[in-house]
């Protein structure tokens, strides 16, 4: 409100006015009076210097006629005084009498008893020619001696006329006394009178500071009056507050200042008095006495003029203090308002009822919330009312606008009273809609339930068909009072908080009610035709519920039974005379609906837990994350936990607008269409990566929570929300979120066999499991320690986990074995699409996140310089992982044989990628050089043979049993070919020979010894990598390749591993076993055709 609403709010009241009135006139009326005093032009001290030569004085005494007596006394340098002195002095003394004694006249008084007629005459022309008042009469004390006395009589005689005031010689004091009493003389002219120049100073000066005082005091009453009447009345409660405390400051250091003035004027009166006071007897001389008055007039005005301030001010406090109380009220009205605008817009934001009973829950619980808040705004409305209405009944001042405003808080308040009613009542209506809802859908769920679970084989026999309709029929019984609940019924009771989602809902549970019952119709027609009385024995042979499940039992017409499992052919058809083609159509069509009520209830139970889920991560962000940044909460933040908001959360603020705005929505968008729901994942499975980044947080967070969990701003929020469970078991949830989803497509996968989108959900769940394998690894990635490089320069991490160790190194021709041979090494590998890397596996202590393991790095093997053998002789749980030149070979031992299974066909993967691009490469080369033709070629034709191996062994392991069969052939008739060319070459083109029996080392080949007779099983296949084919680029002529065909491994692993055994095989082995396989390894072995193919390169030195 600006100053000129104020003024009409506020009206200054008379009772000021007049207060004001009278203070100023008592204020002039001193200043008038110290004025008058004021008339003199000099002051005691300014003519201070002068005074205290004291040629001249006051003494104070009067004539008999009441004129006032100035004294000259004995001054011997008297005419060594200036004009300007003499001057001041007079015009002093003679503005010191009050106007009515220096009108009557001065008497002047000249002592000059010791001192000469020259002296005498100078004195009376001095004075004759300058006196600044009315001089009476002059009396004179001539010369005492005698010749100055006759001269002072003769030359007085000559030069009376040069004297213009009247002068009387006197020869004694005696004769002064026929002119003026003695009481009025002092003592030194033969009087009684005491007079002391120097107190006579003092209270001059004394008198005329506390004169100033005054004037200064009635000049500053009167500015400050001023001021305050016209001060205009501030605009808001503050400034208000501002200026009454800057008023009453003021008034408080004028009071001091006055009750200083005050103090000063009684002390000058006591002085005036001490005489008095010391001689009980004396009396104040003329002078003394108006002085006296003189004080005592200034203090009576001074205390008048201050009780008129203090009367003034009364009313001027009144008037600010009712400003003040104004300017709070409008404040605080400002402020109601506000707030009430602001609870209502809150309550309209309460337009949803909530589409479903944990929506609609979780909106009461949230009006419940602003309820109480808004309870509290009413009682400060209340308040304020009351207030507002104490200021009308008090003061008379006021206009009707805090009456206007006091309605108008009431009013609002009302409204807004009403309103929440309104909101409370629809929402209450809306949950016992959806409780009603959910209890139809559960009678339907739970019939359909029980129309699934019927044994469809045991209702073929009359007893059975009866026990079924019997049950049936029960059902129906019970839901009685909720098939008597009618469509019609709901519009016409809840017409006032249908919207259209919720119409939706009704339309649906009701339809869902109608096709449940034609259900029951349908399979109470079929179980009384079955239940009616059979006219001759039928041997039916009843399906399996599985069977009658299944898209074929659909597609049969007749019941086959096979007499005899090895005739073809021979299968008599039976057509049962109780179930006709109808019933069985219907069985079906019932099967059909239940499978779709199913899917509906999985993508309902999908929808609702993640509607659940937004509003679950909606409550931790608006409840935890957003009180982090309100300065209200920050003394209940601990040290640890500043500025750690983004270690807490993570990113959930993302997964929540991911969620909320994206994924929910699609999802909603396939609620009726629940079998085609896996398209919704496949589109944003990519966003759903966004779950790595928070997992891979949850450590930090989880450690954090644990340092912070019992502090006080954790309560207070837990608090507010009213969560029954802390903060952690909320920063759980997107954890568990992403493990739920594969559970439901689990369950929509088992009820869509058939349906359009099972393959889209088979994908999704493919998709949705791959996500949740990459962030378990990725949970162990982030956990390598001691690593130097950088694992992303590594690729992408394809598998992890645990296994048992042996590592073989080979120097020169001699085998090593690591302590460790006897006793495996515990590693923990990690299989990325460049390196594999061994890792040792350290438990942490702690709880929770914080006792997830570590991994020590230990080793790296890249993957460009790896082979892999299939399978190692003792277990079939075993495979071997060597370099390109065998110097070290690493067994490793899986915890299960489907686990080495997933491992060797992914290394498999690698390599013959790597294969592939290193024959596309070589491929790409020119070839310019003749010279260097023969080894490219014969390079490319090794490699294309390979490949064709690689992808005939993969394509082997997808085939059917004839295509498999077919495919070993034609891969036994292209091996057989490739050695043959090979051999011719060898024969051709190299030294090397069968018939010359190289040496071990000079053969890089698998140390294995090879097979002589013909193996049944095409197993333990060796792959290998591309290091060696790298080489042999670079050596150009130099290099040969030698192709060694190599026996397969055994299924069993009977076959000899040369000789790396674990520790129980080379306890049982046989010296002689040993012998032979030395002997076995210094001649050449014969080969098959049959056998696998591995090539490694030998290196030709040239000759000299």
């Amino acid at each position: 409100m600006d100053v000129q609403n104020r003024r009409k709010t506020i009206c200054i009241p008379l009772a000021e006015v007049e207060k004001y009135y009278h203070f100023s006139r008592r204020c002039q009326w001193l200043q008038n009076e110290i004025m008058q005093k004021e008339s003199s032009p000099l002051f005691a001290a300014d003519v201070i210097t002068e005074l205290k030569r004291q040629f001249a004085f006051l003494s104070g005494g009067r004539a008999q006629d009441g004129s006032p007596i100035i004294i000259f006394p004995e001054y011997p340098s008297f005419c060594e005084i200036g004009d300007q002195e003499f001057r001041n002095v007079l015009t002093y003394l003679t503005s010191i009498p009050s106007l009515s004694a220096a009108g009557v006249g001065f008497i002047v008084v000249i002592d000059r008893r010791q001192d000469r007629w020259t002296c005498l005459k100078g004195t009376l022309l001095r004075i004759s020619g300058w006196f600044p008042a009315n001089l009476r009469l002059v009396l004179v004390l001539r010369p005492s001696a005698i010749l100055q006395r006759t001269l002072s009589d003769v030359f007085f005689k000559l030069h009376r006329d040069d004297f213009k005031v009247p002068v009387i010689m006197l020869s004694s004091v005696a004769d002064l006394h026929t002119y003026i009493e003695r009481n009025q003389l002092t003592q030194e002219l033969g009087g009684s009178q005491y007079y002391c120049h120097k107190t006579w100073i003092s209270h001059r000066t004394d008198l005329e500071s506390f004169a100033a005082l005054v004037k200064r005091m009635a000049q500053r009453l009167q500015v400050f009056g001023r001021e305050l009447a016209e001060t205009e009345l501030p605009s808001n409660h503050l400034t208000a507050s501002s200026l009454l405390n800057t008023h009453t400051s003021r008034k408080d250091i004028f009071k001091e200042d006055m009750a200083g003035a005050l103090s000063q004027g009684r002390k000058i009166l006591e002085n005036i008095r001490e005489p008095v006071r010391r001689d009980p007897d004396s009396s104040l001389n003329p002078d003394q006495l108006e002085n006296l008055a003189t004080v005592h007039r200034l203090l009576s005005q001074l205390n008048e003029s201050s009780t008129a301030f203090d009367e003034f001010w009364i009313q001027h406090q009144n008037k600010l203090e009712l400003c003040l109380k104004v300017c709070q009220f409008e404040h605080n009205f400002q402020q109601l308002r506000t707030e009430l605008d602001r609870a209502t817009e809150t309550l309209n934001a309460f337009s949803a009822v909530g589409i479903s009973p944990a929506q609609t829950e979780h909106l009461l619980q949230e009006l419940t919330n602003h309820e109480k808040k808004v309870c509290e705004v009413l009682d400060r409305v209340r308040s304020l009312v009351a207030e507002g209405q104490g200021l009308i009944d008090s003061s008379q001042i006021l206009d009707d606008s805090i009456a206007a405003k006091c309605s108008e808080l009431e009013k609002a308040s009302e409204n807004l009273t009403q309103e929440l009613k309104d909101k409370q009542t629809k929402l209450t209506q809306a949950m016992d809609l959806h409780k009603r809802l959910d209890m139809m859908c559960k009678w339907c769920d739970d019939g359909i339930y029980m129309l699934a679970s019927q044994p469809l084989d045991k209702c073929q026999s009359q007893e059975g068909a009866e026990s079924a309709l019997s049950e049936l029929e029960c059902y129906l019984e019970t839901a009685n009072e909720k098939q008597k609940w009618e469509i019609s019924t709901v519009w016409q009771e809840y017409d006032n908080i249908l919207n259209n989602e919720l119409r939706e809902q009704v339309t649906r549970a009701f339809e869902k009610k109608a096709s449940l019952q034609e259900m029951f119709d349908r399979r109470r027609v079929s179980l009384k035709k079955l239940a009616a009385k059979q006219t001759r024995p039928v041997q039916p042979v009843a399906p399996s519920p599985e069977s009658l499940s299944s898209p074929a039992h659909r597609d049969h017409e007749s019941i086959c039974i096979s007499e005899d499992s090895d005739s073809r052919g021979s299968c008599k058809q039976i057509n049962s005379d109780q179930v006709d083609r109808s019933s069985r159509n219907a069985s079906v069509s019932e099967e059909e609906e239940t499978l779709a009520v199913l899917r509906r209830h999985v993508m309902n139970e999908l929808l609702e837990t993640e509607r659940a889920y937004v509003e679950e991560l909606m409550c931790v962000l608006q409840g935890y994350a957003a009180e982090m940044d309100n300065p209200s909460m920050a003394p209940l933040i601990p040290a640890a936990l500043q500025n750690k908001k983004d270690v807490l959360f993570g990113n959930m603020q993302e997964i929540y607008n991911f969620h909320k705005r994206i994924f929910l929505r699609e999802l909603e968008t396939y609620t009726d269409y629940p079998e085609l729901v896996g398209r919704c994942f496949l589109d944003w499975m990519g966003e759903l990566q966004i779950y790595e980044k928070y997992c891979h947080n949850k450590p930090r967070s989880e450690s954090l929570w644990r340092q912070c969990s019992d502090c006080a701003f954790f309560q207070e929020c837990q608090k507010k929300l009213e969560h029954k469970l802390g903060l952690d078991s909320y920063l759980l949830k997107p954890v568990q979120r992403i493990t739920k989803y594969q559970l439901l497509i689990k369950e929509m996968i088992k009820y869509s066999k058939g349906c359009e989108g099972s393959v889209e959900l088979q994908a999704a769940l493919s998709s949705i499991l791959g996500i949740l394998k990459a962030v378990n690894d990725s949970m162990h990635l982030i956990a390598i320690t001691g690593y130097d490089g950088n694992l992303g320069d590594l690729g992408r991490l394809l598998m992890q986990g645990s296994f048992s160790v042996w590592a073989e190194h080979k120097r020169g021709h001699v085998k090593v074995m690591e302590l460790a041979r006897f006793k495996p090494m515990q590693r923990h590998l990690f299989l990325h699409e460049k390196a594999l890397l061994f890792c040792k596996r350290r438990e942490e202590s702690g709880e929770g996140y914080e006792k997830a393991p570590s991994y020590s790095f230990k080793q790296e093997l890249s993957m460009a310089a790896i082979g892999i053998t299939e399978h190692a002789k003792g277990d079939s749980k075993k495979f071997e992982i060597w370099s390109s030149s065998r110097d070290e070979v690493y067994t490793i031992q899986a915890a299960s044989e489907e686990v080495k299974t997933i491992w060797v066909t992914e290394i498999r993967k690698l390599l013959t990628g790597q294969l592939e691009a290193c024959k596309e490469r070589i491929f790409e080369e020119p070839k310019n050089e003749a010279s260097q033709q023969r080894a490219p070629e014969q390079f490319t034709s090794e490699s294309s043979s390979t490949n064709r191996l690689v992808r005939n062994e993969r394509s082997s392991l997808k085939s059917d049993g004839v295509e498999k069969q077919k495919r070993e052939e034609e891969r036994g008739k292209e091996l057989e070919s490739i050695f043959e060319s090979r051999t011719a070459e060898r024969a051709k083109g190299s030294s090397f020979s069968f018939e010359t029996k190289p040496k071990r080392q000079d053969v890089r080949s698998d140390p294995t010894p090879l097979e002589t007779g013909p193996h049944p099983n095409l197993g333990g296949v060796r792959w290998f990598s591309t290091s060696s084919l790298f080489q042999s680029r670079r050596r150009g002529t130099h290099t040969e390749y030698t192709c060694w065909m190599k026996g397969s491994l055994s299924l069993d692993a009977s076959v000899e591993h040369d000789g790396y055994f674990s520790a129980e095989e080379q306890a049982n082995s046989d010296p002689e076993e040993e012998r032979e396989d030395k002997l076995s390894e210094e001649e050449p072995q014969p080969v098959r055709i049959d056998e696998e193919i591995q090539c490694f390169e030998e290196t030709e030195e040239p000759e000299e």
